[in-house]
């Protein structure tokens, strides 16, 4: 979905907004490798949910599944800096569920768009309720956005928890999803 040759002229143009020469040896490949760059981290807008939900397996014997601490990195749509963390995932199946690696790219496919938190939360739940049609799914972002930690107001260690729900799932699991927020710190 990237037009290349535009990003990169997009590229030189901003390496001569801020003064520097983007033909000298340090600079000279720098619009092709952001370019690059720019298509992996929107590799998202190509991708669907659909596809990676639509794969599932018979189950009922289930009550609650729980997919948890799956890194993601993101891209702030304000700033174009990035943010990063992890996503608690609980859905309660209705007789199937999906494999543990496609919630995980689910995750990648909203991650790898030009993002705000909790449109990202909120579209993760969405896709996992529509797609599986479990009685109900939690999902909890907690992510660190260096928009707040390396520039602006420069807080560094400070973390934005969103969460989602849909259907019926008991306050008891958002709790424990919650609980996990900040463990690993």
């Amino acid at each position: 979905m990237v037009d290349r040759k535009r990003a990169e002229n997009a590229v030189r143009e901003l390496l001569a907004a801020i003064g520097e020469d983007s033909s000298r040896e340090g600079l000279r490949e720098t619009p092709e490798r952001v370019a690059r760059m720019l298509e992996e981290l929107t590799a998202g807008y190509a991708d669907s949910a659909e596809e990676h939900l639509g794969k599932t397996f018979a189950e009922s014997g289930s009550a609650l599944v729980i997919e948890r601490d799956i890194a993601f990195s993101s891209t702030c749509e304000h700033h174009l800096m990035p943010f990063f963390g992890r996503v608690h995932i609980a859905y309660v199946p209705d007789g199937k569920v999906a494999g543990l690696s496609k919630l995980a790219r689910t995750v990648e496919v909203y991650a790898r768009r030009l993002q705000l938190q909790e449109r990202m939360n909120a579209q993760i739940a969405d896709a996992i309720f529509r797609h599986l049609a479990p009685k109900g799914v939690a999902v909890v972002v907690e992510a660190e956005h260096t928009c707040m930690t390396a520039r602006g107001v420069k807080k560094t260690g400070s973390s934005t928890v969103t969460y989602a729900v849909r259907g019926e799932i008991s306050d008891g699991v958002v709790a424990q999803l919650l609980s996990y927020t900040g463990e690993r710190k």
